[in-house]
């Protein structure tokens, strides 16, 4: 059998997405630890923001990317090529 296997395409395109997911969850991640500093702090009753709520959404995220990924990776790979190339 000649080509990739299903394993090793899903894994190069779940590589590449990790790496999109990672940069953005930092930018967004930075972003939102201000953003919800500087609105708290217009409280009377403050509370203070715990890292771990980010770090859980960024696993959220990042779980959540690497299944579409990875199912929607196994669902080419096993497509026969023959039925996206054939004119209906």
């Amino acid at each position: 059998m000649l080509g990739a296997s299903t394993s090793n395409i899903v894994s190069m395109l779940s590589k590449d997405f990790v790496k999109l997911i990672l940069v953005s969850v930092l930018i967004a991640s930075s972003l939102a630890w201000t953003a919800i500093q500087l609105w708290l702090q217009h409280f009377a009753y403050r509370i203070d923001m715990n890292l771990l709520i980010i770090f859980a959404v960024a696993l959220g995220a990042l779980v959540i990317a690497i299944a579409t990924v990875s199912i929607q990776g196994v669902r080419a790979a096993v497509a026969n090529p023959v039925n996206s190339l054939h004119d209906k």
